[in-house]
């Protein structure tokens, strides 16, 4: 005892410092057992409560654009009986040939609802072309399986065989240039991946060769031609160009469902 005070029995506390914290926790009289039952629950506790994980890619909003299962800006062209489940949109363009034989949704041709798709679908675009790249990649996506995350090609990209997509979530495949496709070959999902939540941006045009069954918004900044037979679980969407089809099939994919509510009782 030291002027009065008990020294041996209650050591005052040292200040401490919690990992990822900033300020210092100085703890007073609390003793060497309180002291640390309170690091353990301000330092442990909260670290507890971080995010253990961030998914690494997010869905670039299509706005408006989402309506549209295809939509271009110079042309849009059909030959044989194409089946578009979804609207159909031009802008600035005004020549939509080919419907009949194909059929579509709703056209819009060069109105005010085209023109807010089409400023829509360059923010979806910009927002996909500027995410963090977490995987590059080159040549060929066949015999492939992704999980959710944002890929990148530096130039062309290649799809021979099937690519396989497993997982819930968001895929972004950022491309430099082209995306070809072989004949047969598809993107298949499995295990919660849908195809609304895959985003391929392409730096120049798309081409889905024959009887390729694709999956994902194609965003393509100048042109998207879909071979004979091909099909598509999506959105081709031009930027700049045309949209061509060959008897095909495109559907509008679904929204994704809604987060599950979470309750807890105490």
């Amino acid at each position: 005892m030291i002027n009065g005070q008990l020294t041996d029995w209650f050591p005052a506390a040292p200040t401490v410092r919690c990992v990822d914290f900033s300020d210092n926790l100085t703890l007073g009289m609390w003793g060497l057992i309180r002291q640390r039952m309170l690091v353990a629950a301000l330092c442990g506790g909260l670290v507890a409560i971080l995010p253990m994980t961030v998914l690494a890619a997010a869905a670039p909003a299509l706005g408006s654009a989402a309506n549209f299962a295809v939509l271009a800006a110079s042309t849009v062209t059909n030959t044989g009986p194409t089946s578009i489940a979804g609207q159909l949109g031009l802008y600035p363009g005004t020549a939509v040939t080919g419907f009949p034989p194909g059929v579509s949704g709703v056209q819009h041709t060069a109105d005010a609802i085209a023109l807010q798709a089409k400023n829509d679908l360059a923010a979806a675009y910009l927002n996909a072309a500027g995410q963090t790249c977490t995987a590059p990649l080159t040549g060929d996506l066949g015999g492939r399986t992704l999980t959710a995350g944002v890929y990148c090609f530096s130039s062309s990209a290649q799809l021979t065989a099937r690519l396989t997509l497993d997982g819930p979530n968001v895929y972004v495949f950022q491309i430099g240039s082209t995306l070809v496709t072989a004949p047969g070959a598809s993107v298949f999902l499995t295990n919660g991946a849908l195809p609304g939540q895959v985003f391929w941006q392409v730096g120049s045009s798309a081409t889905i060769d024959t009887s390729t069954h694709f999956a994902g918004n194609i965003m393509a900044l100048a042109s998207i031609t879909m071979n004979t037979g091909a099909s598509l679980d999506g959105r081709a969407l031009a930027r700049t160009g045309a949209v061509t089809l060959q008897s095909n099939v495109i559907d509008l994919p679904t929204p994704p469902p809604p987060p599950v509510p979470v309750s807890y009782t105490h």
